[in-house]
């Protein structure tokens, strides 16, 4: 079984990702997906949550 992450949003009759989305195939279907313009394969070590670039929340504002 491969991974890929999904780029461009896709369905079908019994299937729908968004943009994001890692999906676990057959090696076969995978290999087709991952043409680099609907998905990308996906490393084992990448299937990890990444924080976002901005540092995480925003600071609390003082209402007082």
């Amino acid at each position: 079984m491969a991974r890929i992450r999904v780029l461009q949003a896709v369905a079908g009759l019994d299937f729908s990702w968004a943009p994001g989305d890692v999906v676990e195939l057959d090696d076969e279907s995978a290999a087709m997906w991952a043409d680099g313009v609907r998905a990308e394969a996906v490393e084992e070590m990448e299937t990890t949550a990444v924080r976002s670039r901005r540092g995480g929340r925003a600071p609390k504002v003082e209402t007082r």
